[in-house]
């Protein structure tokens, strides 16, 4: 099973946001409701010079905690209300704990990265609030659901023209984020947010960061959950652009159709092993620099029975039953295991499969709006746990 926008967005004006000041960010009111009921209610910051508050919310008004809709690695996301309209928000609870001083340095980045960033398919920072006690919270719009959540749902049976509205709002997005220069670098199913309309938002821009267009800079390959992780970061490429995302677009446009993630390995080395068992061998035919990477060695024992290029692994085989030419060639092309021959977002979108092929994209609103609840990666979570407990 799976693992873990307002419409007529504004463009920012051109060139790089200043960062956010020193210290703990600027702030509207914020209230958060503990679990012992009693309020804290925050006192009142400094907004920012550079830009006024979004037409969100008065100075004076509050938002009360609903329920816990997820968590990861940089904090906890929240469902609220805001207590003058009754509006819907999601706040991100941003991890203090191992920050003795000041602000955590990734928090800082997010930050100011969502800042300068207007698309309707990438989620919209509205605000930073923090409360009295000194938690720090990201202010987001509400989205219902994630493509983790809807695709474990039972009940959620998506046409070929759902799939393909879906799969062209999450590459029109990442198309969007690498214009600006933004690597994304955590593309995986929670992370893209679906609201009743039908609408897909890139959310979750914790490990993302900028990147030198005219040159390769030198980053970490310790980025993107490892089911998503492109082959050469598992190979220990530090070196790359936006590619690697492209990679795990791949890997969720084949998700619409199969319903779990292709690739399932318990480490890095068997996640190559996954991918070269449904993609085929790792050659100097199909990727001539493969063998300059620092890790190629480590993966050498690799199943070497398929030697030709021109050999397709059966389970590849059982896939493409179940996609059109068009859907195929877009998979091939965002799944190419070469960095420099993968597809851009941009590419991706000039392909038959959105140009020419019928069915026409449709958003899935009527399935999403048909739901029973809310469906988060928590919600299909405890989902699967009552049904494994009830099982037993």
């Amino acid at each position: 099973m799976a693992a873990t926008p307002p419409s007529g967005p504004r463009r920012p004006p051109p060139g790089p946001p200043p960062g956010p000041p020193p210290g703990p960010p600027p702030k509207l009111l914020a209230r958060t409701v503990p679990a012992s009921g009693q309020d804290t209610t925050a006192s009142p910051q400094t907004p920012p010079a550079r830009r006024s508050p979004p037409p969100f919310a008065e100075h004076d008004e509050a938002y009360e905690i609903v329920s816990q809709v997820g968590e990861g690695t940089y904090g906890q996301v929240y469902k609220a209300s805001a207590e003058r309209t009754g509006s819907l928000v999601a706040l991100k609870k941003i991890r203090m704990e191992a920050v003795k001083e000041g602000f955590p340095v990734t928090s800082m980045r997010e930050i100011k990265l969502l800042q300068s960033l207007r698309h309707e398919n990438v989620i919209r920072l509205q605000e930073i609030m923090t409360s009295r006690a000194g938690s720090v919270y990201m202010v987001f719009e509400y989205m219902e659901h994630d493509l983790n959540g809807v695709l474990v749902h039972p009940e959620v049976t998506f046409t070929d023209a759902h799939r393909k509205s879906l799969a062209s709002q999450l590459l029109q997005g990442l198309a969007y984020l690498h214009r600006r220069a933004v690597l994304h670098r955590d593309l995986k199913g929670s992370n893209l947010l679906l609201n009743n309309a039908g609408t897909l938002k890139i959310a979750d821009f914790g490990l993302a960061r900028t990147y030198y267009k005219r040159h390769r800079g030198d980053y970490t390959n310790r980025v993107v959950t490892l089911w998503y992780r492109p082959p050469e970061l598992l190979l220990g490429a530090t070196q790359y652009g936006p590619e690697v995302d492209t990679w795990g677009a791949g890997c969720l446009f084949l998700e619409l159709f199969t319903r779990q993630p292709l690739f399932q390995g318990h480490d890095e080395i068997h996640q190559l092993h996954v991918i070269t068992q449904l993609l085929g061998p790792l050659t100097t035919n199909a990727w001539p620099s493969v063998e300059t990477l620092p890790w190629f060695e480590l993966m050498r024992m690799q199943d070497e029975r398929n030697t030709s290029d021109s050999d397709t692994p059966d389970a590849w085989a059982a896939i493409e039953a179940h996609l059109s030419p068009a859907a195929v060639a877009l998979a091939r092309g965002l799944l190419t295991y070469d960095p420099a021959q993968r597809w851009t977002a941009a590419q991706a979108l000039e392909s038959p499969y959105f140009t020419t092929e019928e069915p026409r994209a449709e958003p899935p609103a009527a399935v999403l709006a048909a739901l029973r609840g809310e469906w988060h990666e928590m919600q299909s979570k405890r989902a699967r746990k009552k049904a494994r407990h009830n099982a037993t």
